[in-house]
């Protein structure tokens, strides 16, 4: 007896197609990641190279010794001046030195109203970013939001502090809550309860995947536990 539905075969277009998703797949990663690092390295050097001065450019220097026609590659040179200034003003910075400077320098700051303002918050970001004594934005969490009953994406910052946690009505332990809103290029912070949120195995950068992603990249509870036990031997 024949199958009254044998089955179909696949043609040369069905192969090109599917040859082409599959390509993709693979292209679009690499090329986006590439572009990206591109287009940073060159937005960096932008506003490096011009504060370097004309005659101690490299290109000026290797035009000078080697002839017009020499040829010397610029892009991500600002990026390498900006590396070494920066681990020089660390260095600096870390003597007694650096710091009567640096204090100097915050004192006169505190005299200008607006400047102080903006020096202050981008201070305090900074610090909060780069601190080694306390890890912000390490940890991912579920938070109800917008609603009871429904649930978002947190990024855990910090235990209320300050102003914020004198002034907030309640007893209970707050914490700083970071909900980022699809694509990733705005948020609303909660404070919420402790009690009232549920910590997350995932790590920050599998919660950004899921939220730019818009819930269709997520990592799987296999990959959760493993990244959850490469955070405990680390630590």
């Amino acid at each position: 007896m024949t199958d009254p539905h044998p089955p179909r075969k696949h043609g040369l277009l069905s192969g090109l197609r599917a040859s082409l998703l599959t390509g993709l797949v693979v292209v679009l990663p690499v090329g986006l990641t590439i572009y990206l690092i591109y287009s940073v390295v060159g937005w960096i050097d932008s506003w490096i190279l011009p504060l370097i001065p004309q005659d101690w450019r490299p290109a000026q220097l290797v035009s000078f010794y080697f002839g017009p026609e020499a040829y010397f590659p610029t892009r991500g040179l600002g990026v390498i001046v900006f590396l070494v200034f920066t681990i020089i003003v660390g260095w600096i910075a870390k003597g007694f030195l650096g710091r009567s400077i640096i204090g100097q320098a915050e004192a006169v700051v505190d005299r200008m109203p607006v400047v102080r303002s903006v020096y202050g918050g981008f201070k305090q970001i900074t610090e909060t970013f780069f601190a080694k004594s306390e890890k912000s934005f390490d940890r991912t969490c579920l938070v109800e939001f917008p609603r009871p009953g429904c649930w978002a994406v947190g990024f855990v910052a910090t235990t209320a502090k300050g102003e914020i946690a004198t002034k907030l009505p309640t007893d209970r332990k707050m914490i700083a809550v970071f909900v980022a809103l699809t694509p990733l290029t705005s948020g609303i912070l909660l404070y919420v309860p402790e009690e009232d949120v549920i910590l997350l195995d995932m790590k920050a950068d599998e919660a950004v995947k899921l939220i730019v992603s818009a819930g269709l990249v997520a990592p799987t509870a296999k990959e959760v536990r493993a990244l959850a036990e490469q955070a405990t031997q680390i630590d």
